[in-house]
């Protein structure tokens, strides 16, 4: 596809909007290794814990169930998602270009367009996202947008290719799903939250979701429209920041509704082959009446090549 005939989004599994898989690869990939990854690390110890929803939470079609036991290896994970400065750092020193530049445009929800750039389309049944000519990750909302004063913000209208491509650079590797399911928890067993089953406003904001009447009124009682500083709320028990809410995560895994039906093991991984990857965490659309998805069991996807201003990434040590 060409920036003047751009192939628009269609809808995603849940709350993010998909390519079709046919989008130009990458013609920029950098060296393997090489790059300094500055994000401070979590350890997370290694043990068995229960994955996938046990509180009754679950969407059905996502596969969130049934709870199975995984035995993890002790690793090392992002304590935050990489955000702006890292990935300007890795952008700057490898001159890649991500699949919303290459393809000259991103999905953008509609009120955080910037003043007068151009909507080239709108994702069907998802009236919100717009298709943005010219929106990537140094213009998250668009041309006249930057992130010059949100470095510390997590970097989004990254796809899972793009994210594969910094962790090549950085010598790292993106999270399996059950790792990243164990880390969010943050030692505590079956809670619907990182930070337990308290809701996320009681006693003071834990998380950046919505607030008001999705998608048309955010009354900002977090204190943010879409993305915050990645550590803009307190940690977990390893030590993690925003595992649910702010943005979501890719994981390495391919995504499968039925992928805990195998069971129990150790190590678990997804599928070996499929058309989408899995997202974790949910994001600062999520909402009770629309997407109730910041929570540790919950999962969605996505086409590889997606990319959108709420999907983002952390990473964890090659050596996990």
């Amino acid at each position: 596809m060409t920036s003047s005939e751009p192939e628009l989004p269609a809808p995603g599994a849940c709350c993010t909007p998909g390519r079709s898989g046919a989008s130009a690869p990458s013609s920029s990939e950098p060296a393997s290794g090489g790059g300094v990854h500055r994000v401070p690390q979590a350890a997370v110890p290694a043990g068995v814990f229960r994955m996938g929803d046990s509180r009754g939470d679950r969407n059905a079609a996502d596969g969130e169930g049934p709870v199975h036991e995984v035995d993890l290896g002790a690793f090392s994970i992002d304590s935050t998602t990489v955000t702006n400065a890292d990935f300007a750092r890795f952008a700057d020193a490898t001159g890649y270009r991500t699949q919303a530049e290459r393809d000259g445009f991103s999905a953008v929800f509609h009120l955080v367009v910037a003043r007068g750039a151009e909507v080239v389309g709108q994702v069907p049944g998802l009236p919100w996202w717009l298709a943005v000519r010219d929106a990537d990750w140094r213009r998250p909302g668009g041309p006249g947008s930057s992130v010059e004063d949100r470095l510390d913000h997590p970097v989004v209208h990254v796809s899972w290719d793009d994210a594969e491509a910094y962790c090549r650079w950085a010598g790292r590797r993106l999270p399996t799903e059950a790792e990243w399911e164990r880390a969010a928890r943050g030692g505590l067993e079956e809670a619907r939250y990182p930070w337990g089953d308290a809701e996320v406003d009681d006693g003071g904001w834990r998380a950046n979701i919505w607030q008001g009447e999705f998608p048309t009124s955010n009354t900002l009682g977090d204190g943010w429209l879409d993305t915050a500083p990645v550590r803009a709320f307190e940690p977990n028990g390893f030590g993690l920041h925003q595992c649910v809410g702010n943005v979501w995560e890719w994981c390495a895994d391919w995504y499968a509704a039925d992928a805990y039906a195998g069971g129990v093991g150790r190590d678990l991984r997804g599928p070996a082959s499929g058309q989408a990857r899995v997202l974790r965490g949910g994001s600062y659309l999520c909402h009770p009446s629309y997407c109730n998805r910041y929570r540790n069991a919950a999962r969605s996807s996505n086409t590889p090549d997606s990319t959108m201003g709420n999907a983002g990434f952390r990473t964890v040590a090659l050596e996990a």
